[in-house]
């Protein structure tokens, strides 16, 4: 009998308002230069552990998408088939998106900062009424009702929109032994380890996920993680990038 397949997490490279400093949220920011060469160098990584993906999965918004474009053509799959939903988006920072973390971490305290940033159940303030009919009048999310698009987010909401997707489209993949690629945000990915790992309250504020950096995930036969936790292809890099990323608006 097959084995289920693997399944590797990346971060799309860094956006525009990673480079600034910004919660980005749901706005739709393109990559930078160097997020682009961090996606090629996920695919070459990929690539170097002869973990070519059989199928991709995106969010619909532009940085994950153009991520997963470059890192295919790195490791010439560019025609995989691709799955892309808004439940794999960043989280909805509500009336945070845009602004700079440095100023919100002055303005809220440090302790509010934080919990923001990284608790399961605190969330800021609602994106403005105008702001959000913006979002609902884009075709993106034409199928969505009114209360499944959220005004915000806290990262346990995630959790409840990511985990379907998890159960009815990753597992099944996964069981007919495909490598399955996920590129999609830090608050997505931080979800999804959530459910895979069963991580508690605690655990879920100290993880940070860097951006371009491959996670590997392998199961048993009962889809449970071989490794919790899993294991990045480049372990020395990504905790020092992920620790660049806890410490995002402390400077």
């Amino acid at each position: 009998m097959t084995g289920p397949g693997t399944l590797i997490l990346v971060r799309h490279g860094q956006s525009t308002s990673n480079a600034d400093g910004r919660f980005t949220g749901w706005a739709d920011v393109p990559l930078t230069p160097r997020g682009e060469k961090q996606a090629a160098e996920a695919g070459r990584q990929i690539s170097e552990h002869e973990l070519l993906p059989d199928v991709v999965h995106t969010s619909v918004l532009r940085r994950s998408v153009r991520s997963a474009e470059i890192l295919l053509e790195e490791v010439d799959r560019a025609w995989i088939p691709v799955q892309r939903t808004w439940r794999l988006n960043e989280r909805q920072y509500g009336a945070l998106t845009g602004r700079d973390k440095r100023e919100v971490r002055q303005e809220a305290g440090p302790e509010q900062y934080q919990a923001w940033r990284r608790s399961l159940t605190e969330a800021p303030g609602p994106l403005p009424a105008d702001r959000l009919a913006e979002l609902r009048a884009d075709p993106r999310y034409a199928g969505l009702d009114g209360t499944a698009l959220p005004a915000v987010e806290s990262l346990a909401g995630m959790v409840a929109r990511v985990a379907p997707y998890w159960a009815d489209v990753l597992a099944g993949q996964l069981l007919t032994g495909r490598t399955v690629l996920v590129v999609a945000h830090g608050n997505s990915l931080r979800a999804l380890v959530a459910v895979l790992d069963r991580l508690t309250e605690h655990e879920v504020e100290d993880l940070n996920i860097p951006t371009g950096a491959p996670l590997r995930y392998d199961f048993d036969h009962d889809l449970h993680p071989v490794v919790r936790g899993g294991g990045y292809l480049d372990p020395i890099s990504a905790r020092s990038a992920a620790a660049d990323v806890a410490a995002e608006g402390h400077a």
